[in-house]
């Protein structure tokens, strides 16, 4: 009875396993999609709340120091100068200045934009090589590790910097006035932050609901600093992008801030976010169809790779006189 028992038992055969393991692996295949969808909506979502923490960061500077921070702090008569671009110590950037309104405060209480090269000085390392989770988008694939300061030639920069990675930028308008020797940006920049620029609210005339401030870059294409630029340095792009792009390392200013264009060297111009054919000097996300960017008033926007040109150029001056509808982008 036993034997006769074990023989009615019936296994699969090979052909039914196959058919139930092409049934799973289908299954999966139409799973895997939505859950990689829902993964990044949660990115996109944490990524514009950040932008959202951020500009609000900026308004409250502006609230407190009646004026928005510049974009980076460059100080007369101090030294080293580089030749290349005019740019002083102390380099203080945009984040830094934010900082203590991010609560951040303990971080950056100890920061000393007096002593030496400020941003590139030693006894600043701890502070503006740490890595503030407000500064990373969580959908940016690229390096979380700080990174050692280089110069446009690629050698390490001499100060021995080095800087906590951000995956924000602050935008410096159409024109990129860190490729000229000057030593005051004022009537070639046209965003809202740019070298020196303390801006106060009255200058933005164009309206902070319609003035793009913050944008995205990715840390897999090109280095990027939340604390500031040291003179000298250079913002270099990753072996991978400099192939796909053509891109090469571009001037100190970069590691912090981008443009639009059109520039006064690139006449018509225009880069919007993920344009296939900008450089590092302009915004990139890695989230699918485009870009998140932040405006003067608190408010993030999702700006597609598709946005009219002409659009984009009117949202990224501060005092250009463009009317921008909501509706159109």
């Amino acid at each position: 009875m036993m034997h006769q028992r074990i023989r009615g038992v019936r296994a699969f055969t090979l052909v039914e396993l196959l058919v139930v393991i092409a049934i799973v692996a289908v299954l999966i295949g139409l799973l895997l999609p939505a859950v990689q969808s829902a993964r990044e909506a949660a990115r996109r979502s944490s990524c514009s709340n950040k932008l959202r923490q951020l500009s609000l960061g900026l308004a409250t500077h502006e609230s407190a120091q009646r004026r928005f921070p510049a974009g980076y702090v460059s100080e007369a008569n101090r030294t080293p100068v580089d030749a290349a671009t005019r740019d002083r110590p102390p380099g203080t950037g945009w984040g830094l200045l934010i900082a203590p309104y991010l609560e951040e405060a303990t971080l950056v209480s100890d920061y000393r934009p007096d002593a030496g090269l400020g941003v590139g000085e030693a006894t600043n390392r701890a502070i503006v090589s740490a890595s503030p989770a407000i500064f990373r988008c969580p959908s940016d694939t690229g390096p979380r590790d700080p990174f050692a300061v280089l110069g446009v030639n690629g050698s390490p920069h001499p100060s021995g910097a080095v800087l906590g990675r951000s995956s924000y930028v602050g935008n410096a308008g159409h024109d990129e006035p860190w490729g000229d020797p000057l030593d005051s940006w004022e009537g070639r920049a046209n965003g809202p932050l740019y070298r020196n620029s303390w801006l106060p609210i009255s200058r933005v005339t164009d309206g902070t609901s319609h003035t793009v401030f913050l944008g995205e870059h990715l840390s897999r294409l090109s280095q990027k600093a939340w604390a500031g630029t040291v003179p000298g340095a250079a913002s270099h792009p990753t072996p991978a992008f400099a192939a796909s792009s053509g891109s090469t390392a571009d001037a100190a200013a970069t590691l912090l801030l981008v443009h639009s264009g059109p520039a006064a060297g690139e006449p018509g111009v225009i880069h919007p976010p993920n344009d296939r054919i900008a450089h590092v000097c302009q915004m990139y996300a890695d989230h699918p169809t485009g870009s998140h960017v932040a405006f003067g008033d608190g408010g993030v926007r999702f700006v597609r790779d598709t946005i009219d040109r002409a659009t984009w150029v009117a949202l990224s001056s501060f005092n250009g006189g463009e009317v921008v509808t909501n509706g159109v982008w």
